[in-house]
C-alpha cells in the first residue's frame, strides 16, 4: 500500500517525548508491514538556530561555523539516541540543519527531497498569538506542498474512526477533486490501521437578509432543500467510496463547527480535511477551516492540498 513511503518527522528539540515520530515510527510500520519490501522511510527533522553566534564580533567567521557546527553535532547525538531508544525496525535518518525559520527549513526539505507526508507534534496555540504571530503548524499548513499530519495524544485503537471532512455542496473542480483525495486517503488508511470512515459536511441555514429582506420567504422549506440537496450529494460521494450511508454526517452550520462536534461525537482518532494554502492579509483575516478546527480537536488532523498546489517557498 504505498500510501506515504517518505516521511519527515518535525521533531520538537524541548522533549525527549516525541509523539511526532512514535505515530511516524507506527504507521511506516503498518506500511512496510503491508507490503514486502519494506520500503517506508523516515528522516527526523529539526532546525535550530543561536542568534547570539550571528552577531557576535568576537568570533571570526570561521570560528562562528565552527561553533554552528558544533551546536549542531550536539543536537544530532542527542537525536541519534532518541532514535536509538526506539529501537524501530523502520530506517530512521536523522538530520539537524541551521536556520532561523523553522517552517521555511521544514518545507524547504519537503521540496528539495520530495516528501510525501509530514508529521509534526502539535498543541493548542493561544487564540490572540495565533493572528498576530503565526504559529509554525499554520506556516506549514498554508504553505507545504505536502499532506501535513498534527499529532495530539489521542491514539488510534482497533475499530477506531476516522472522519473525512468534504465539501459535496460545491460543483467547482477544485472542491471535487480535493473531495476525491481526503476519502480516498481516509478509505486507504482505515484498511492500514483497520478503522471505520465517517463523513462529514456543513451547510449554510438561512442567510439572515434574506429572511429579514422578505418576510414571506419559507426558511424552513429552504433548509430542507439544502438538507435534501446536500444528503443526495453526500449518498452518492460516499458510494464511490463504498462507505456505510450511516457513517455520513450532514449537519447545518460552520464547517469548523460540525466538524468539532461530529469529531467528539464518534471520538474520531483522525480527522482529514482539505486545506486551500491561503497566504497573506486573506489567511490572517479569514483563516482556513484546517487552523479553525485545529485547535478544537483532541485527535490528530491529517491536512491535504488540491491537487497541483505549488508553495509559495518553491518559487
Amino acid at each position: 500500500m504505498d500510501i506515504y513511503q517518505n516521511i519527515l518527522v518535525v521533531i520538537d528539540p524541548t522533549t525527549d517525548e516525541q509523539k511526532a515520530l512514535k505515530r511516524a515510527i507506527d504507521l511506516a510500520s503498518r506500511l512496510n508491514a503491508s507490503k514486502s519490501d519494506g520500503s517506508a522511510k523516515i528522516t527526523a527533522f529539526f532546525s535550530i538556530f543561536d542568534f547570539s553566534y550571528e552577531m557576535t564580533t568576537i568570533l571570526s567567521s570561521s570560528e562562528r561555523d565552527a561553533m554552528r557546527a558544533m551546536v549542531i553535532k550536539e543536537k544530532q547525538i542527542w537525536l541519534d539516541d532518541i532514535i536509538e531508544e526506539l529501537s524501530s525496525e523502520v530506517e530512521i535518518t536523522s538530520l539537524v540543519v541551521w536556520h532561523n525559520r523553522p517552517f521555511e527549513a521544514i518545507i524547504n526539505q519537503v521540496i528539495e527531497h520530495k516528501y510525501d507526508l509530514v508529521i509534526k507534534g502539535t498543541h493548542q496555540h493561544d487564540k490572540f498569538k495565533s493572528v498576530v504571530f503565526t504559529p509554525t503548524d499554520w506556516h506549514i499548513l498554508r504553505k507545504c506542498p505536502s499532506p501535513v499530519l498534527l499529532v495530539k495524544e489521542h491514539q488510534w485503537p482497533k475499530n477506531g474512526n476516522i472522519l473525512a471532512a468534504v465539501n459535496v455542496g460545491s460543483d467547482e473542480t477544485e472542491h471535487l477533486s480535493l473531495n476525491n483525495e481526503i476519502s480516498q486517503k481516509a478509505t486507504q488508511l482505515a484498511k492500514l490501521i483497520e478503522a471505520n470512515v465517517h463523513l462529514v459536511n456543513s451547510y449554510p441555514g438561512t442567510p439572515v437578509n434574506i429572511a429579514i429582506e422578505i418576510p414571506e420567504f419559507d426558511s424552513s422549506e429552504y433548509n430542507v432543500a439544502m438538507l435534501n440537496h446536500h444528503q443526495q450529494a453526500m449518498n452518492e460521494h460516499a458510494a464511490k467510496f463504498d462507505i456505510n450511508p450511516n457513517n455520513t454526517h450532514i449537519e447545518e452550520g460552520l464547517p469548523e463547527t460540525v466538524i468539532e462536534q461530529v469529531a467528539q461525537e464518534i471520538d474520531a482518532e483522525l480527522v482529514i480535511l482539505g486545506t486551500v494554502g491561503r497566504t497573506g492579509i486573506s489567511a490572517a483575516l479569514i483563516g482556513n477551516t484546517a487552523e479553525h478546527v485545529i485547535d478544537q480537536l483532541n485527535c490528530d488532523v491529517l491536512a491535504l492540498k488540491p491537487e497541483g498546489y505549488i508553495s509559495p517557498l518553491a518559487d
